[in-house]
């Protein structure tokens, strides 16, 4: 199955690189890790939200709605899907400590961007989890002369031990292991794309075209 990290596709030249992805791929399934803004997709795509997004169409799709606009892109949002045999969960948003214990109902405007406590809580419910799909990366991954992972990733790796954890936001490539997981942070659509072999979660990347 095809993986990519943020894809900003908005814009015009992002966009054309996440389309060229998922042409050179030829995938019939995706992954996404956040940061989309762009949601008529060309095949089934299972995706977080990130921070950057159309938070009218991601609240849409919270509810369990079809937006206008919006085809083949499922939102996990402390949800599970199975997905070519594997059970993908998901937490959508990014952390900000004085929006963490606010109910998501009371977040408005870009606060809608974050995830809270409630988000986390019920994920943390799920069973049998093989890849998690977070925004936000746990402790021991991305380094920016400190360390910028987020706690309540790691709890959510403690809670649910997945075989793999794949992480947006920070747009570079970086591999670790947190516990028993291994965690990839992804490069953005507009250099990388990735192939995940879904019967020995192998994470393969490539360049994506430049058209």
């Amino acid at each position: 199955m095809l993986v990519l990290g943020d894809a900003h596709a908005d814009d015009a030249d992002h966009r054309q690189s996440l389309l060229a992805a998922y042409r050179e791929s030829n995938a019939s399934v995706a992954l996404h890790t956040g940061d989309l803004l762009y949601y008529d997709l060309p095949v089934p795509t299972y995706f977080v939200a990130g921070n950057n997004e159309e938070f009218d169409a991601i609240d849409a799709l919270r509810r369990g709605e079809d937006p206008e606009g919006v085809r083949n892109a499922h939102l996990l949002a402390s949800t599970v899907a199975e997905v070519e045999g594997l059970r993908i969960a998901g937490l959508s948003g990014n952390y900000a400590p004085t929006q963490y214990d606010e109910s998501r109902a009371d977040l408005s405007g870009e606060r809608r961007r974050h995830f809270v406590r409630e988000d986390v809580e019920r994920l943390k419910q799920v069973d049998d989890v093989d890849v998690l799909l977070t925004h936000e990366a746990p402790h021991g991954v991305v380094y920016y002369g400190y360390d910028a992972g987020c706690e309540r990733i790691d709890e959510l790796l403690d809670a649910l031990n997945p075989d793999l954890c794949l992480v947006g936001h920070h747009e570079r490539h970086v591999e670790a292991e947190y516990g028993d997981t291994r965690v990839v942070s992804l490069a953005p659509v507009w250099e990388r794309f990735y192939e995940l072999d879904s019967d020995t979660l192998e994470l393969t990347d490539y360049a994506t075209p430049k058209e």
